[in-house]
């Protein structure tokens, strides 16, 4: 699974060259960090959590077998490294009220979607997935924005194809509901 680039920064990491492990962090904290800001709504959260997880990689590298890629095994470290600040935090997270979902068409969400994701308009984006849930927040941001496969999303949640699936669609129904309630109608009514 892992590329020969990658096989070679692993063995210099293990051999303790720390410009080689600065080059992973490098690689990879972006993504660490847009995981752990969807999950957890908090800015200063997300950058301790994003340190955390370099730490761990850093301290799980000499046992990483190589069985799946190198981002998804940095991911589902990230991934549960953010599941574990919420539990501790114990945070409060709004749920969406659910009452108005069935106004919108999932096809329409997800042009509305993919239309605010290339139209770089993060901060609505933001501003929507922060009033779902850690969980929901997760899920999206790995289909939608990462565009991870379900098979790479069980690999990094630890959850099973179907689960994911049901947290996709019931992810998505909550989204629906906030983007309904946030976001310009314009956005979800035009077609092209």
């Amino acid at each position: 699974m892992l590329t020969t680039k990658e096989k070679e920064l692993i063995s210099e990491i293990r051999k303790g060259n720390t410009r080689a492990f600065s080059n992973l962090v490098d690689g990879y904290k972006d993504m660490v960090f847009t995981l752990a800001i969807r999950m957890l709504g908090n800015r200063e959260e997300a950058e301790e959590v994003s340190q955390d997880v370099f730490i761990k990689v850093y301290k799980s590298l000499a046992n990483f077998k190589g069985d799946s890629k190198l981002s998804t095994w940095i991911y589902r470290i990230a991934y549960n490294s953010c599941l574990d600040r919420i539990k501790k935090i114990k945070k409060k997270r709004m749920y969406t009220d659910l009452n108005h979902i069935d106004q919108i068409a999932y096809a329409d969400l997800d042009t509305a979607f993919h239309k605010m994701v290339t139209a770089e308009r993060s901060e609505m984006i933001d501003r929507c997935l922060s009033k779902l849930s850690s969980e929901d927040a997760g899920v999206l941001t790995l289909f939608y924005l990462e565009e991870k496969n379900l098979q790479e999303m069980e690999e990094t949640t630890n959850l099973s194809t179907n689960t994911l699936k049901v947290r996709l669609f019931r992810a998505r129904k909550r989204l629906a509901s906030v983007m309904e309630k946030n976001v310009n109608k314009e956005i979800l009514q035009s077609n092209g």
